[in-house]
């Protein structure tokens, strides 16, 4: 039998042994454990707020459908058979860092879902970071909301949107936080409405300028759901009535700001800034532009959802949405006004979701300017939008204003 001299050895240098063996975890390779194959480390954030350039504008770059697989194992569909052999999701990589090039947004809205092709994913956060690798080498600020396909990975909603807020650069939020609902007590993110990904970005005025501490232009993206069963049938989602009661908490806000701006007689602060909004499948009324005249090509049927939550109607109550970006129909990419109010499909961009062969992938770039007075800028002016064609030229098509101020009276 052992001596207890002998346990006693033992038992020193087994926890020497331990001693020894977490000191070199914590020396040598602690700080090389790696996250998605990067080295672990906090998230670079962009300089905020969100604001126009000196000149005035403001350049939003709009990513439709990128529907991002596996990267250059993931074929192309619906391409000409002489593209199909060297075409993979990297083609889809080399449009999005070509149109950075050659458009220089301020921001980039990866804003009508579908961002990864979920049932061709094997792994969502990779997928992901290669999706966005672009948005996140060029250090702009980006945000995006979900489609039908994101979750059908390995994460689901409410794990893709938490994910995608802590993207470099990224302004994505999971949900709004509690303190824009009427439940002022709790923390956190808002857990009385609908869905992942619904927030609004504020965006101010040129730095330096008497609109530089103001918010004179709002962005709002929503969550429009993926699948769901309606009275045993099944349909595509929709936005929900929790998620319009914020969006009209936000036009009551407005209205009361209105208010105290036409008291103060200050001319060069906008009343009620404008607002865009951002989400993947259309409304029913948009299969009214049918026999209406557009810009842009309608090539497919609408695919919506069969329940109307009274989206057009919130919209046209609050008085400051002045256009609505869309998707998920990869070939529409047209324009068209309902009640006072432009509906834009993005047009398909990534190669891996479904397109028209010798149709080109597209982008949609969307341009506002601020109207200038004697000495200072006066708020937003304009909101212009053209789209991109990924051939030789890059060719600049369907180029529209969209909305410009009219003078007081």
């Amino acid at each position: 039998m052992e001596s207890a001299t002998q346990k006693w050895t033992y038992s020193i240098l087994y926890l020497a042994f331990l001693y020894a063996i977490l000191y070199l975890l914590h020396t040598f390779f602690l700080h090389k454990l790696l996250v998605g194959n990067q080295p672990l480390r906090l998230k670079k954030n962009p300089d905020l707020p969100l604001r126009f350039r000196s000149d005035g504008t403001f350049k939003i770059l709009q990513v439709a459908d990128l529907h991002y697989g596996n990267g250059a194992v993931t074929r192309c569909r619906d391409v000409l058979e002489s593209e199909f052999q060297y075409c993979s999701d990297l083609n889809s990589t080399r449009f999005l860092k070509t149109m950075l090039e050659a458009e220089k947004p301020d921001f980039i809205a990866f804003t009508v879902g579908d961002n990864i092709f979920g049932s061709s994913a094997t792994d969502a956060a990779e997928s992901l970071f290669r999706a966005f690798g672009p948005a996140m080498e060029s250090g702009l600020p980006w945000a995006a909301v979900l489609g039908n396909h994101d979750q059908e990975s390995t994460m689901n909603r409410e794990e893709l949107m938490f994910f995608l807020s802590l993207m470099d650069y990224s302004v994505s939020q999971p949900n709004p936080p509690a303190e824009e609902s009427s439940n002022h007590h709790k923390r956190g993110r808002n857990k009385n409405i609908d869905g992942f990904g619904n927030y609004n970005l504020e965006v101010y005025g040129a730095s330096g300028s008497h609109l530089a501490n103001s918010s004179i232009l709002n962005l709002f993206f929503l969550d429009s759901g993926d699948r769901e069963t309606v009275q045993g049938i099944r349909t595509y989602g929709w936005i929900k009535e929790s998620q319009l009661r914020w969006l009209r908490g936000f036009a009551q806000v407005f209205q009361g700001q209105k208010q105290d701006l036409n008291h103060s007689h200050d001319a060069l602060i906008p009343t009620t800034p404008p607002a865009l909004l951002f989400f993947h499948i259309p409304i029913p009324e948009i299969r009214q532009l049918y026999y209406q005249k557009v810009v842009g090509q309608l090539q497919e049927a609408v695919a919506c959802s069969m329940v109307n939550s009274g989206v057009l109607q919130t919209l046209v109550s609050m008085r400051d949405v002045k256009a609505a970006f869309i998707g998920h129909d990869h070939t529409n990419d047209f324009c068209g006004n309902l009640d006072g109010i432009w509906f834009c499909y993005g047009g398909g961009f990534g190669y891996h979701g479904y397109g028209k062969a010798g149709w080109p992938r597209r982008a949609r770039v969307i341009s506002l300017e601020l109207g200038k007075g004697e000495k200072d800028w006066t708020g937003v002016q304009r909101i212009k939008t053209w789209k991109r064609l990924d051939d030789e030229k890059l060719s600049k098509i369907d180029e529209q204003v969209l909305w410009e101020s009219q003078p007081s009276a």
